[in-house]
């Protein structure tokens, strides 16, 4: 069991007040390492070393090409670790070894991803189109790093969360603090030894570990940072954004979601249905974009659902390390109960629970916190389990009638993060993804991502983009420049090259 450091400088240091605390391994309770428990005065020695670095330091001053050579030295040692880093991201958030093993490919292909970006971003000038004055003038734009950038990550994608941040801040020049979540902090961890032992330049990435309450107010409010990064709730989000405020940071926040997953009368079954529950029940229900509300046609609803039982119920809870487990874990104790008085809740709002919806005990499942998946029929869309993130395995299905219905009834949420459409005619498909007010909408598919695209969310799911240009040019401020090459004034006064003055009147 290993007792980890923060990340500071280019140094590993214990937290300023020596105080650690265990990181749990929600599949059996037990304790996998022993993690720094930072202060706010530790979240301001890193906010200190990034802004040093990039007021001081090479980073922001290579140019592309030399980042890109450091990020990829970063991209190929995670995948020489690629093994090591799913099992421990496995331990540390329950999450199946099928689902970890996948992350840690994803995250060495997109830290690699950005840094071929990092080579366009250069402070090239884009010329600007008409503003050309009698030819002795142009106007461009370019693109500079922000500053020094805090960010912060949730508990349920730990490794690629990282990677997401930390990818497009450094491809762009910036400097960084992460803070990953308190439940989850291994693999960022991990990722500090990875820059460590690379060489990376001192104090472009910090890694500290402890409260978000402490570590994250002391992250937003600094003046020292020129932005936050925070993928979480949306209720923290609120929080983030108001405490940035005080100083008019840039913010971008991948905030909650309740994404409606539509099946029209023509779609395919054998897709839509096994399609269904992965959109629902992946990692436990515990993903920002989960299609949580399934909208099923009236005349096909029982039908529908009824297999839908069948299937989940064949699924094996276990060991999330066994390749044959489908089914892991939910976080947490906190998370599990919070799950559970959600069931209730839906119970009393007169919902009908098909299947499933309490904690699963038996022999070794009985030290971890499962949650055997729960399908919710009879819901309205008034319902709280129909409006409210729950982060975990609960299905909310509802009947429409008409199209129409079906779009008013998943448009009709405060959230806007994901959406889906099962139909074997896409061009159907396509024009009511086009009505759905979301950031992505999946057709006969869910939970692909590509880091070429750009993903975020509409309403209160979020600020701002990740991945493909439009994410990570949310690290740049545009900046303008107006340049004259003063060679064809003749010697005129400056108010002399303004707009010509009207002629008087006779």
């Amino acid at each position: 069991m290993e007792t980890y450091k923060l990340y500071i400088g280019g140094k590993m240091v214990d937290a300023e007040a020596a105080k650690i605390y265990p990181t749990i391994n929600p599949y059996n309770g037990e304790t996998i390492a022993m993690i720094p428990q930072g202060s706010a005065g530790d979240a301001h020695l890193a906010i200190a070393a990034a802004r040093a670095a990039f007021d001081k330091g090479p980073w922001p001053r290579m140019s592309g090409a030399e980042r890109s050579e450091w990020i990829a030295k970063v991209a190929n040692r995670i995948k020489e670790r690629q093994k090591d880093l799913a099992r421990l991201e496995s331990m540390d958030s329950g999450g199946t070894i099928a689902k970890t093993g996948a992350d840690a490919f994803l995250a060495q292909r997109q830290m690699a991803f950005f840094a071929e970006q990092a080579k366009k971003y250069n402070g090239e000038a884009k010329e600007i189109e008409g503003l050309q004055r009698a030819g002795r003038a142009f106007n461009y734009t370019i693109r500079e790093p922000i500053g020094v950038c805090a960010q912060i990550i949730p508990w349920n994608f730990p490794l690629l969360m990282a990677v997401w941040k930390l990818g497009p801040a450094l491809a762009t020049g910036n400097c960084l603090i992460l803070k990953p979540a308190t439940d989850t902090p291994v693999s960022a961890l991990e990722l500090a030894k990875i820059f460590h032992e690379v060489g990376f330049p001192e104090g472009v990435v910090n890694v500290i570990t402890g409260p978000g309450s402490v570590m994250g107010k002391a992250m937003t409010e600094s003046p020292l940072v020129d932005k936050v990064a925070f993928t979480g709730s949306t209720e923290v989000g609120r929080e983030i954004m108001h405490k940035a405020a005080g100083t008019l940071k840039k913010v971008t926040l991948e905030c909650g979601g309740k994404s409606p997953n539509i099946v029209l009368h023509d779609a395919n079954w054998d897709i839509a249905v096994d399609g269904s529950l992965f959109a629902s029940f992946y990692h436990q229900g515990q993903v920002c974009e989960s299609g949580t509300r399934l909208l099923l046609p009236r005349d096909q609803h029982d039908k529908f659902v009824a297999e839908m039982v069948a299937k989940l119920d064949e699924l094996k809870l276990g060991d999330p390390l066994d390749p044959e487990t489908k089914v892991g874990p939910v976080i947490s104790e906190r998370q599990m109960r919070a799950v559970l008085d959600y069931v209730e809740i839906g119970k009393k709002e007169g919902a009908k629970l098909a299947c499933g919806g309490y904690r699963v005990t038996d022999g070794a499942l009985g030290k971890g916190y499962f949650i055997k998946p729960a399908i919710f029929t009879d819901v309205t869309n008034r319902m709280r389990i129909a409006q409210e993130e729950i982060f975990g395995p609960v299905l909310a299905v509802l009947k429409y009638g008409s199209e129409d219905e079906a779009v008013d009834i998943a448009n009709d949420s405060i959230f806007g993060l994901g959406g889906g459409v099962w139909s074997q005619d896409v061009d159907r498909a396509k024009r009511i993804a086009q009505r759905m007010r979301t950031g992505t909408v999946w057709i006969n598919e869910w939970h692909i991502l590509s880091e070429r695209a750009p993903f975020g969310g509409y309403k209160q799911s979020g600020i701002g983009r990740e991945f493909g240009d439009d994410g990570i040019n949310e690290y740049t401020e545009l900046k303008t420049l107006y340049v004259d090459d003063a060679k064809t004034r003749d010697n005129k006064p400056w108010y002399d090259m303004l707009v010509p003055r009207a002629k008087a009147s006779s």
